[in-house]
């Protein structure tokens, strides 16, 4: 009888960091930028995402030195995690931080890496860098439903 996977069996606390790197789907939805209703206080997603983020691939072209780039991007955790209301709804640490499995276009559990994007759930190719839209314009590139 083999073991089920790492995911099913340990807490994001006790995964290695390259499982925990591994549960990364690709999908880039956390590089999007949002923006806070200032009186709801409702996040609302934008098309548009960070400078540094590659369309083509849809994964950062600086990841390892990520920070250095942009200070303010976060490098996740199992404690940080556990505090971010943000995370997109597909994203793996929210899943398995609210004791769901990874769905079935994950690319750990379909064994394919084009699996979340052939599922729709990238960003890939459809962002806008803000590098070409001006911070007072980002609110004209919201995306529906919040962070679909």
């Amino acid at each position: 009888m083999s073991l089920p996977p790492f995911w099913q069996r340990k807490t994001l606390a006790e995964m290695t960091r390259e499982e925990w790197e591994s549960l990364c789907d690709g999908c880039g939805r956390c590089c999007l930028h949002k923006l806070q209703d200032e009186d709801s206080g409702e996040l609302h997603y934008t098309s548009i995402v960070c400078r540094y983020f590659d369309n083509a691939s849809g994964r950062c072209r600086h990841y390892r030195e990520r920070r250095d780039f942009v200070p303010e991007c976060l490098v996740l955790d199992a404690r940080l995690v556990a505090g971010l209301d943000w995370l997109p709804e597909s994203c793996a640490y929210r899943l398995l931080r609210e004791g769901q499995d990874l769905p079935d276009w994950h690319p750990l559990v379909s064994g394919d890496p084009e699996s979340v994007h052939a599922a729709g759930i990238s960003i890939r190719d459809q962002a806008i860098s803000e590098e070409h839209v001006h911070p007072d314009d980002w609110a004209e590139h919201l995306l529906p439903g919040g962070d679909d």
